[in-house]
């Protein structure tokens, strides 16, 4: 039976704790700065170790974090077997979560990956995107964060109106009009309505307001170039084209977040991923007891689900009467139905995204 080099980290921004082992042996551990010295001095490590006993294969997983993937990359261009795992899917029993340590999280990691190895059992791995998917996702993720920064910052302006009992005329139309804007202006000059201080407030809060929405308009441009190359645009335009309510952001938050879509086998996996699925709590006899979504995975395609489902059934009749259907005219069924019309949708993406693959595989 061949040898393996096994080793399990715990990955932080300055340091590396390590514990390796060859198959079920004894444990070693090692600290080791998280710099490329110190990066280079882990591979050399583990490969050294290998040459030792004569193993060919090392096998490495930490959990997944803030630092992205740029360690799984150095590994991998070094000849080293690496997994990302997912924190959420690695089991810990209540002693493992009341006694963490950096060395106790790598022993962890380490028996993970050997029980995977080993015996065979199943790695809470998480996919790993390519470089260019992941540029892809942070200008998408920045096109996003960029609105809810400006909805963030309408709420604050309401909230300030609301403090000095300030009420909006009707004359001036609509909340965010031209018109209303232009009230808005007005104020931070109304010397009798607000202070100086307040008006000098209101006035920033404007300003950063106008800044806000020129980067959403320069992004929305940038995002629409990139739905326009071609690994995105055949699936882009089916899916915008044959779905009411799903616009060009809404396809590429859900393409660039999904990533590979064929790694997903049937619907039941996608709605798990996506954290639409329902959780579960079944003992005994009682073998049907669902309660909420699990709201796991990409929190940015939930939101942009929800926010397509809703046009999607204002403007598409089955749809409606899905939601119809589901709801049974009680409004306490309301967020049921729609979350399931966005699970219902998020499926059709899924298919027809996968539909455009395989025609352009053929």
């Amino acid at each position: 039976m061949s040898k393996f080099i096994i080793c399990g980290m715990d990955v932080h921004e300055k340091s590396i704790k390590m514990m390796w082992a060859v198959d079920n042996g004894a444990p070693e551990l090692k600290d080791l700065p998280n710099t490329p010295g110190g990066r280079l001095c882990l591979i050399s490590h583990l490969k050294g170790a290998a040459r030792a006993v004569g193993c060919t294969e090392i096998v490495v997983a930490y959990e997944a974090c803030m630092l992205g993937f740029g360690l799984h990359d150095q590994l991998m261009a070094a000849g080293i077997t690496c997994h990302v795992l997912a924190p959420s899917k690695i089991r810990k029993s209540r002693h493992d979560v009341k006694r963490k340590t950096d060395e106790a999280d790598a022993r962890l990691i380490l028996e993970t990956l050997r029980a995977c190895l080993l015996a065979g059992n199943t790695l809470p791995a998480v996919w790993v995107p390519s470089p260019e998917q992941r540029a892809d996702r942070e200008l998408v993720r920045a096109r996003l964060e960029i609105g809810n920064k400006t909805t963030e910052l309408k709420t604050q302006i309401s909230m300030l109106l609301k403090t000095h009992s300030i009420t909006r005329p009707p004359k001036v139309g609509k909340p965010w009009t031209l018109g209303y804007r232009a009230w808005l202006a007005g104020l931070t000059r109304d010397q009798a309505t607000l202070p100086l201080q307040t008006r000098l407030v209101l006035g920033s809060m404007l300003r950063q307001l106008k800044n806000l929405e020129t980067e959403a308009r320069l992004l929305n441009n940038a995002v629409a170039t990139l739905a326009d190359t071609p690994r995105y645009k055949a699936t882009v335009e089916k899916l915008t084209e044959s779905l009411m309510g799903v616009g060009v952001l809404t396809a590429m938050v859900f393409l660039t977040e999904l990533g590979d879509l064929t790694r997903f086998k049937n619907r039941r996996q996608l709605g798990s991923y996506l954290g639409l699925a329902p959780t579960s709590n079944e003992s005994g006899q009682i073998t049907d007891r669902k309660g909420h979504i699990s709201r796991t995975g990409p929190s940015r395609v939930r939101w942009a689900l929800c926010q397509a489902t809703w046009c999607h059934i204002r403007l598409t009749p089955e749809a409606k009467a899905a939601y119809e259907r589901i709801r049974k005219g009680k409004d306490k069924l309301k967020r049921v139905a729609q979350t399931a019309c966005c699970r219902q949708l998020a499926i059709r993406m899924w298919h027809m995204a996968v539909d455009v693959l395989k025609t352009k595989a053929a």
